[in-house]
């Protein structure tokens, strides 16, 4: 399987290149050269295998012969023990063809875990095989940063840091983070916001010599490793609901695009889904460009879902790549200029084509604390905002020709207990492991939106790590 990125600028790379490259050398993400296909016959075996075996069976034709199928699938399987539901990503009825799919019952309680903890181990791998080290830098707007940190947590050849946005994530994202003592793990709080920080980390993968010198590498979902191996559970939720052979759709909330990504590349692939549910916040900068065509800036205003307050949603150009016939130059030139002007728009066939599978939803703080409400009244769940927006947006958006709709619990309500508290009048139970973390000191360094400053900090502590390494 070869790689190419989204600009066309970039050289076409193997799996482990991409992993450890992260962001294309011309700004662009990578993609698959090709979908593999995977067979009705194929999802039909799929139903009889455990989720990790799945997982092994959807990332093999990836990854190719780059790490041995059975040391791979050694990887899935470890990678799944410590998930505390035997199912893994369990399903629940919510009403007559509404399920709901828990993805929060790994280390983090939220789904990102599904697609680090085999990333993470990959990672490992590669870097073993070539003796190398890498630095990890990734912007998070809450949840990505604590599964990537307990993703790589205490590995020798990594050191990680993650910025978050100051103030602007929930008290226990912030804690998943600070709160990890390994020396490998550094976080910074920076003074600005989700946008500002992920506008940073591609900065620094941007200057050519800073990336080279610290040997850059990204675990956040402009890496397709995160995108492609959270494809595994949209086959899991199909195989279990009777695929192929029914109609499904899947309702994603959805801040900087990738999980939704990942239920179109499991389409390209073979699936029979019929439709995806764009499932935001107030900040609603992508349900604005499926009911216009015009991607548009505007401020970034702080929500009850915070994981979704993203105004510019890095993992939508693998989608516009797609919409604009696979010309990687009309990528860089519509990006270029949205960065300059701020705002884009699509030729009327091109939205048509996305609209044939996309449908887009917003909901505003006073409906997601009313749809948390109802859902617990009416299912007897506990939803967190996030998985909220989801359940509104499938109940409000479902085809009549969908059979099934899914939508994706991606956090545990655990971890946003202030809106749980406001929408049902009480705090959700604190699930052991998360609890342990709140008891714990934390490590962070607080530090302002500048390039330059960042830079520094970052390569001032991995000269530092790599000194005491040699000394040990």
């Amino acid at each position: 399987m070869q790689y190419q990125s989204t600009r066309g600028k970039a050289p076409v790379l193997a799996f482990d290149d991409v992993l450890l490259a992260g962001l294309a050398s011309d700004g662009g993400l990578y993609i698959p050269q090709q979908w593999p296909a995977v067979s009705d016959k194929a999802q039909r075996r799929l139903a009889g295998l455990d989720y990790a075996d799945l997982a092994f069976e959807i990332v093999l034709p990836f990854i190719g012969d780059v790490i041995p199928a059975d040391k791979l699938r050694q990887m899935t399987r470890e990678s799944y023990s410590s998930f505390t539901h035997p199912a893994v990503a369990p399903l629940k009825q919510l009403g007559p063809g509404q399920w709901l799919m828990e993805l929060f019952h790994g280390p983090t309680l939220a789904f990102k875990d599904y697609a680090l903890q085999l990333v993470g181990r990959l990672f490992d791998h590669v870097l073993a095989e070539r003796g190398q080290q890498v630095t990890i830098v990734g912007a998070t707007s809450g949840d990505t940063g604590s599964a990537a940190i307990e993703a790589c947590r205490g590995r020798e050849r990594i050191e990680i840091f993650i910025l978050h946005p100051e103030g602007r994530v929930s008290e226990v994202q912030r804690r998943q983070m600070t709160a990890v003592a390994d020396d490998n793990v550094h976080n910074i709080a920076l003074q600005g916001t989700f946008d500002d920080c992920q506008d940073q980390v591609k900065a620094m993968f941007n200057d050519t010599g800073f990336r080279e010198d610290l040997q850059l590498s990204a675990v956040n979902s402009i890496n397709w490793a995160r995108v492609m191996v959270q494809i595994a559970y949209y086959f899991a939720a199909a195989a279990a609901l009777g695929a192929p052979g029914r109609s499904l759709g899947f309702s994603v909330p959805s801040g900087n695009f990738g999980n939704v990504y990942a239920g179109y590349a499991a389409k390209q692939m073979g699936l029979e889904v019929a439709q995806l549910i764009v499932a935001t916040n107030a900040n609603d900068i992508l349900t604005r460009f499926f009911e216009s065509g015009t991607m548009a800036m505007r401020g970034v205003a702080p929500t009850y879902s915070p994981s979704m307050d993203i105004q510019v949603s890095s993992n939508f150009e693998r989608l516009l790549f797609d919409a604009l016939g696979g010309d990687g130059r009309r990528v860089g030139e519509t990006l270029q200029d949205f960065r300059k002007s701020g705002s884009f728009s699509l030729a009327a066939d091109a939205l048509a084509q996305l609209r044939g599978l996309f449908d887009a939803f917003r909901l505003d703080d006073a409906g997601t604390l009313a749809e948390m409400k109802a859902q617990l009244a009416a299912s007897g769940e506990m939803l967190d905002p996030h998985s909220a927006i989801a359940t509104a947006a499938a109940a409000a958006c479902k085809r009549d020709d969908v059979e099934v709709m899914v939508s994706l619990a991606t956090a545990h309500p655990a971890k946003f207990p202030a809106a749980v508290e406001a929408a049902c009048g009480r705090t959700p139970p604190v699930p052991a492991r998360l609890a342990a973390v709140l008891e714990r000191a934390e490590r962070c360094r607080t530090l302002p939106n500048d390039l330059a400053v960042l830079q520094s900090h970052i390569r001032e502590t991995v000269t530092a790590r790599r000194r005491e390494g040699r000394a040990r």
